[in-house]
C-alpha cells in the first residue's frame, strides 16, 4: 500500500471511528524501528462542531507475514487497561482489527513527544538529568503496571501459566519449544543455559500483568525522564520479576555495560524503587534467574527475527542484522551461568 492510499484510508477510517467530518491527514511518515510492526506518525485534522481539531497520532500496523505474531485487538485492550489505571502510556484511540480498513490489523494512539533512542539517552548532555532519574522512574512505573487488575479489565485472553504451574517454568517451556521448532543450527551455549535455568527455577510468585518488553528503547523520555511506556504486544500474566530481569538484559544497555539496568542504573536501586512504589519484594536470586532467562529469550527472538527475513516473509536489513546478534547472547549467557 502506498502512502497516498494509506492516507486516504486513514481519513475514511477516522471519520467513521470518531464520528467527524472533513478529515485530513497531514505529516504522514513511517518511523524508523519497529522490527515486528510498522509505525507511522500523522496528524488528523477534522471539524468538530464549529472548530478545527488537530490530533497527533501514531499508527501501529502489522506488516504482514511476520513470525512473531500477536493480535492488535489484544494489544489495544491491554493498553486501554494500563491507561485507565494511570500508567504512563499513550492514550489508545481506535482499533482497526479488520485488515480491510487500513490494509492490516492496526490501531491508532496518541503521539507523545519525546525521544526513544538509547544512544541519545546514554550520551547526550541534554539527557543527563534523565540518566539520573530513570532507574527510579522505571522501577516505580513497573510497580504500577503490575498493579493493573487483569480480571477487572477482562484481560483473560492473555497467556498465563496453567493452574498449579509456576510462571518461570511456563515461560521456560514456552521459549524452549519455540527454540526447538525454529533454530536452523545447534547452539551449545543455549543448551547449557536451558539446563542451568531448570536447575535454578525460583518458587512460585504472585501472578500479575507482565509488560513483556519493558526496556530502554520501548519508553519515551525527555530531559526530565520517563514520559510514556510503549510496545504492549508481548503482555501476558506471569511473575512480575520477569519484567525486572528483562530490563537488565545486556542488549538493552546499548554498549554501556558498567550500568546493568539499561546502561543507566544499578540492580539494587531498581529493586528498591520498585518496592517503594508497592511492588512485591524480589530477591537477587529471582532477579538473576529472570536476567539469564531474558538473555536467552532475546537470543531466541533474534533467531525468530532472522528467520522471518531468511524465509522471505518480511525482507528487512534490520531483521537480518538482529540475527547476527545471536553470538553476542551466547557469550553473555556463558558468562552469566559461570558466575558463582
Amino acid at each position: 500500500m502506498t502512502p497516498d492510499e494509506l492516507r486516504e484510508r486513514l481519513a475514511r477510517f477516522i471519520a467513521t471511528a470518531a464520528n467527524v467530518t472533513d478529515v485530513r491527514i497531514e505529516g504522514l511518515r513511517k518511523l524508523p524501528g519497529g522490527a515486528s510492526r510498522e509505525i507511522w506518525s500523522l496528524d488528523a485534522i477534522y471539524r468538530q462542531g464549529r472548530d478545527d481539531v488537530r490530533l497527533p497520532l501514531v499508527l501501529r500496523r502489522d506488516p504482514g507475514g511476520a513470525t512473531l505474531q500477536s493480535q492488535r485487538r489484544e494489544e489495544f485492550r491491554v493498553q486501554q487497561a494500563a491507561y485507565a489505571e494511570g500508567v504512563a502510556v499513550p492514550r489508545p484511540y481506535w482499533l482497526a482489527e479488520d485488515a480491510a480498513a487500513l490494509g492490516a490489523p492496526s490501531y491508532l494512539m496518541q503521539r507523545v513527544d519525546g525521544e526513544t533512542l538509547a544512544r541519545r539517552l546514554l550520551r547526550d548532555a541534554e539527557y543527563a538529568p534523565a540518566r539520573e532519574r530513570l532507574t527510579e522512574q522505571l522501577g516505580a512505573m513497573l510497580a504500577r503496571i503490575h498493579a493493573v487488575d487483569v480480571a477487572r479489565h477482562d484481560l483473560r485472553f492473555l497467556t498465563a501459566p496453567e493452574a498449579g504451574q509456576s510462571p518461570a517454568l511456563a515461560e521456560l517451556e514456552r521459549y524452549e519449544q519455540i527454540y526447538r521448532g525454529i533454530a536452523p543450527q545447534p547452539h551449545p551455549a543455549f543448551e547449557l543455559t536451558l539446563r542451568w535455568l531448570r536447575q535454578h527455577l525460583p518458587g512460585d510468585a504472585v501472578h500479575t500483568l507482565v509488560h513483556g518488553d519493558y526496556r530502554i528503547g520501548n519508553v519515551i523520555f525527555g530531559p526530565e525522564g520517563l514520559r510514556a511506556v510503549l510496545d504492549w504486544e508481548l503482555a501476558h500474566v506471569g511473575d512480575p520479576a520477569e519484567d525486572l530481569g528483562w530490563l537488565c538484559v545486556r542488549a538493552w544497555r546499548f554498549g554501556s555495560d558498567h550500568k546493568p539496568v539499561g546502561g543507566i542504573g544499578e540492580r539494587e536501586d531498581l529493586l528498591a524503587a520498585y518496592a517503594r512504589a508497592g511492588g512485591a519484594a524480589v530477591d537477587a536470586a529471582r532477579l538473576r534467574f529472570w536476567e539469564v532467562f531474558g538473555n536467552l529469550r532475546w537470543a531466541i527472538i533474534c533467531i525468530m527475527q532472522a528467520k522471518t527475513h531468511l524465509d522471505g516473509l518480511v525482507r528487512s536489513v534490520e531483521l537480518a542484522a538482529i540475527g547476527r546478534r545471536i553470538a553476542e547472547t551466547e557469550i553473555e549467557l556463558l558468562n552469566l551461568i559461570d558466575e558463582p
